[in-house]
């Protein structure tokens, strides 16, 4: 079987044939910026890319209308290509500005980059298709269609559905402000509503027959501040208060909510965290006579980093280079430096440890790989996937540095030039490494080992209990 057509230089060749294809694919979904388990016209859109390049479809897999799996080849190794598709609320924002301009107000706009993501992913699938048809070699090619990794944990529900419980090898990306191979981990998470109830009253006139569940939410907050002092550093609890119980001063609000992230770098240790928060909310409730009522609406595993795959994917980002920015795109990424970012955020952006980078206003060489075992200050249900299958991803540069995610400063930049050609870098660096993965069986076999060694030959056990599903998830929001 002759693979020699299965070098870097073929692979990237393909790649850069269908780029503009799949860069205007990119702006389109950025155009659209789509909510969690909402992506309905981005979906519409890649499957229409994918049935077009020969792509067998199925719709509507792991309980989601806005996930499906686009396979083509039969045979060898499953090599699988994860996308992403959703964006974040009122975020919408004007391409190629400087300043915060919302094109409506209160909209959503792509603030974490996966219009990039999913259509960066599906190109990385199309050219390893090209290049398997073209020389008749044997290898089954995916890409996962993945909705609602910014709240509602999509690869988390499918890989309970079983999805990719048959892959050899799974490729990701994230757009970044830097070009890297992704060697950390990140927190484990759980998601869950904080539903409180009790009895509503005239607050001047009868005060003490009404419940407040308001005030119960209140000092569940108050409890979780006080546990901050006596949590591990490395752990984070975010909240936000989604239902106050109405606007009247007067009232005794008999209904309140609030919505509680607890992450930690091992999913058991934010399980355990999360037991104590529950019990605060079990306090707070005790306090004020009503009732509290615990839904997790999402969760996700800390991602298994996989050296076999990352030493494979860093050679070639080597030998890829940088994204080829030009004048123009350093030159907006100057005046966006200049006019909308704060020392501070540059910094942060780059991390402790490479401070240098912090001036430059674009990322165009190859961080080198970090051998250290890190986490990563954020979650990502890419985690789930790495617990079933050896898993790599990298990072490329799409945006200014210093720019900050889930911001508009990130939404502008999202259908420019400069992110687009971060997009192409990253389907190659995928791409080529699944070819070699299909060229030597050897690569897969290594990090397949490794994974087991990792997970001490435990299976996979999904963190969101069985009774959530996705339609009951999005009829408690509605």
């Amino acid at each position: 079987m002759n693979t020699d057509r299965l070098s870097l230089h073929e692979i990237a060749r393909r790649v850069d044939a269908k780029s503009a294809a799949y860069c205007a694919l990119s702006d389109r979904i950025w155009a659209m910026s789509e909510l969690a388990f909402e992506e309905h016209r981005s979906v519409a859109e890649q499957i229409a890319m994918l049935e077009g390049e020969g792509f067998r479809i199925t719709k509507s897999v792991g309980g989601m209308a806005t996930a499906f799996v686009a396979e083509y080849g039969s045979g060898g190794a499953i090599v699988g290509f994860l996308g992403e598709f959703d964006a974040l609320p009122a975020l919408a924002q004007v391409s190629g500005v400087t300043e915060h301009k919302p094109t409506m107000k209160g909209t959503a706009g792509h603030g974490c980059g996966h219009n990039l993501l999913g259509s960066g992913s599906a190109l990385a699938a199309v050219a390893l298709k090209d290049a398997l048809a073209a020389e008749a070699i044997a290898g089954t090619v995916r890409y996962y269609g993945c909705p609602a990794e910014e709240s509602g944990s999509g690869k988390t529900f499918m890989a309970r559905a079983g999805l990719f419980d048959d892959l050899d090898a799974a490729f990701c990306w994230h757009p970044s402000v830097v070009n890297e191979v992704q060697t950390t981990s990140v927190l484990a998470c759980i998601q869950a509503c904080f539903r409180f109830t009790g009895r509503a009253s005239h607050a001047a006139a009868s005060p003490h027959v009404g419940r407040s569940a308001l005030d119960a939410v209140e000092l569940m907050n108050v409890g979780v501040n006080y546990m901050r002092e006596h949590m591990p550093s490395d752990a984070r609890v975010h909240y936000a208060v989604t239902n106050t119980g109405g606007d009247a001063p007067n009232v005794v609000q008999a209904y309140a909510e609030s919505l509680y992230l607890v992450r930690s770098p091992q999913l058991p240790d934010a399980e355990r965290l999360f037991e104590r928060v529950e019990k605060i909310a079990e306090g707070a409730a005790l306090m004020t006579e009503t009732a509290v009522n615990v839904q997790i609406m999402d969760a996700t595993s800390n991602v298994l980093p996989n050296k076999a795959l990352q030493e494979v994917m860093y050679e070639n980002m080597n030998r890829l280079g940088g994204p080829g920015f030009d004048e123009t795109d350093y030159a907006f990424a100057q005046q966006l430096r200049n006019n909308a970012l704060t020392e501070e955020e540059i910094v942060a952006s780059v991390g402790p440890y490479r401070r240098a980078l912090a001036t430059q206003v674009l990322h165009d060489g190859l961080l080198p790989m970090v051998t250290r075992e890190e986490v990563m200050m954020g979650s990502t249900d890419v985690g789930d996937v790495s617990w079933i299958v050896p898993t790599v991803q990298c990072h490329t540069a799409c945006f200014a540095i210093g720019t900050p995610f889930h911001t508009w400063q990130l939404v502008t930049q999202g259908n420019l030039p400069a992110a687009h050609k971060g997009m192409v870098l990253a389907a190659k660096a995928m791409s080529v490494t699944a070819a070699d993965c299909l060229r030597n069986p050897d690569i897969i076999a290594r990090a397949k080992a490794e994974l087991k060694e990792r997970t001490g030959g435990r299976c996979y056990i999904c963190p969101i209990p069985p009774e959530v599903t996705p339609d009951n998830l999005r009829a408690r929001a509605a």
